[in-house]
């Protein structure tokens, strides 16, 4: 086994894979991709519908759950996590989206780096997409991250979105030009009806055939290599990696670079003895670097899950709950690789503003045609449709804590949702909302029935409390690595994604996934994260140039 190179990868999720293909592109460079988890092998990886089977599976999911969460009324989540090659990507929801440009000006103020404002990084989203319009002056057409159109739809959604616009929300045809105001059908990380995976864009076969390419699965990382130079700096040299053969300690020469996501990421720094110096202590770590921002700054976005019964029109309720119904996918899926096996979780999305006051769209909705008690749970019996609406921009945070020394067992992950009365205000604001486009003539011909939270709950108190018992994370956690200018005391990374320690950076070590996101999108986290990968994989090249021409 081979345990010398130029770069070390941790974690072969969406940021990881998109980093491995562009650092390894150097035939000079050798790079190290290292997994936890297993390889992207297994079949409901690559069908659309398989999160259902890969969510709450061991072979393809963390299986974390948060701490019971005041906000949810003492409600413990399940946190789904990808642990494959591909991470997230291989168990997601596929949807595609960027956010709004001024979540990305907020960026460039809180990191105090223009390279992060909304025409800096939209070169970056363009660079790596394929997408199925062509290229234009808001899209990239011949990158590695295919987008399409869905390949279904439904009468129940259409009915949704027209009741949307005539309650003055308008249609758009595109959620990813900067402004994501309007009522459309989700564009989705697919080619042909199957999953567009980051390991399927990036690894598969490019990385493959590299020679100086190589991929650790089933290794998870213990703690990074941290070692003092006579200057009195740190470096980081490494990482010790547990393997089917036992602790290995893999050395980089250049960079280690840290992408396990917004939950892994923190944990390994503070099991390296970066992080919280009390929480460190606590656990028996030795402090070599107190960051009181690693695993502070949890944000997530909370949906609130509406169901309506509904009659006289199709939803998959019925549909797939029969053994002829449940056939009839299946075939339509095998033969045209279309219908409910080819949709994402989510098919139409709404953004707007939960009250009028609201300078910009503040929450999104995700609208199914489908109703379920919980996620992972046998669909109702009856006709139904779900509206999902969650808060954008939540003002709540939260934290990821180690629990003690040992690299495999989960940290504590607090999201503390609902947290503050903004939150709470947003929360019953939204429910209101989605009970006025519910009413519209749209959907009055199909006699929309609320079934949950149910229309006795009416006070700002009511739905907020009962927000907290039937919303449920929607799989976006991000910050808890966040990058920020010098003098904001809780930024881990400076703008370059590099790690900030005693009186400077610790060499050779960058964190680059949704951890490092100061803020969070304004809509699903996926491709952001891309972006993210794209624009450090250029400044690491940048960085082991200009090292070469000082020696």
């Amino acid at each position: 086994m081979n345990t010398q190179f130029d770069y070390i990868i941790v974690g072969a999720g969406t940021a990881g894979c998109l980093l491995a293909n562009r650092l390894s592109a150097d035939a000079s460079k050798r790079v190290l991709l290292i997994e936890a988890g297993r390889k992207d092998d297994y079949h409901w990886i690559h069908i659309p519908v398989g999160y259902l089977y890969c969510i709450g599976n061991p072979r393809t999911d963390w299986l974390y759950n948060t701490e019971p969460d005041a906000g949810l009324n003492g409600r413990v989540l399940r946190y789904p996590r990808g642990k494959t090659l591909g991470g997230c990507s291989s168990i997601n929801g596929m949807i595609y989206m960027r956010g709004q440009a001024r979540d990305y000006d907020q960026w460039a103020r809180l990191s105090a780096d223009d390279a992060w404002c909304w025409n800096n990084v939209l070169p970056y989203f363009k660079l790596h997409e394929d997408h199925y319009q062509g290229a234009t002056a808001a899209h990239g057409a011949g990158g590695e991250w295919r987008v399409e159109k869905q390949r279904l739809r439904w009468d129940v959604l259409d009915a949704f979105a027209q009741a949307a616009q005539q309650a003055g929300i308008a249609a758009t045809d595109d959620f990813n030009r900067g402004s994501n105001e309007g009522v459309g059908y989700f564009e989705v990380n697919q080619r042909a009806g199957w999953r567009w995976s980051a390991a399927r864009a990036f690894l598969r076969p490019t990385c493959y055939a590299r020679p100086n390419f190589e991929v650790w699965t089933s290794a998870q990382v213990a703690k990074l290599v941290i070692e003092n130079q006579p200057d009195g700096s740190q470096r980081c040299s490494g990482a010790q990696v547990w393997t089917d053969s036992g602790m290995v300690t893999a050395s980089a020469s250049l960079e280690v670079i840290l992408s396990a996501g917004s939950i892994g990421s923190p944990q390994i720094l503070q099991l390296s003895g970066i992080g919280p110096a009390s929480l460190l202590q606590k656990n028996g770590i030795a402090v070599l670097q107190d960051s009181p921002g690693v695993g502070a700054n949890l944000q997530d976005h909370l949906q609130i899950r509406a169901v309506f019964k509904v009659h006289g029109v199709k939803t998959l309720n019925t549909q797939a709950n029969s053994l002829w119904g449940k056939a009839m996918i299946g075939l339509e899926y095998a033969l045209k690789r279309t219908g409910p096996m080819s949709m994402a979780p989510s098919q139409l999305g709404a953004f707007t503003r939960s009250d009028p006051t609201q300078p910009y769209p503040n929450i999104e909705y995700h609208v199914q045609p489908l109703s379920l008690d919980a996620f992972g749970e046998p669909l109702h019996s009856f006709n139904a449709f779900t509206a999902s609406v969650c808060n954008l921009n939540p003002t709540s945070r939260g934290s990821i804590c180690i629990k003690g020394p040992d690299f495999a067992q989960a940290p504590a992950i607090a999201p503390n949702y609902l947290s503050t009365e903004a939150d709470r205000k947003v929360a019953a604001d939204s429910l209101r909302l989605t009970r006025r486009i519910v009413a519209q003539p749209a959907l009055g011909r199909y006699q929309p029935q609320e079934w949950k939270p149910g229309v006795q709950f009416q006070t700002d108190d009511e739905l907020a409390r009962l927000a907290g018992d039937i919303a449920t994370t929607i799989f976006h956690p991000v910050g808890t690595t966040k990058m920020g200018a010098a003098d904001d005391p809780l930024a881990v990374v400076d703008s370059r994604l590099r790690l900030r320690g005693k009186g400077g950076l610790i060499a050779g070590l960058r964190v680059v996934d949704a951890g490092v996101m100061p803020s969070i999108t304004s809509g699903n986290t996926n491709s952001p994260a891309l972006m993210i990968a794209e624009k450090a994989s250029q400044w690491i090249v940048e960085d082991a140039l200009r090292s070469v021409k000082v020696k």
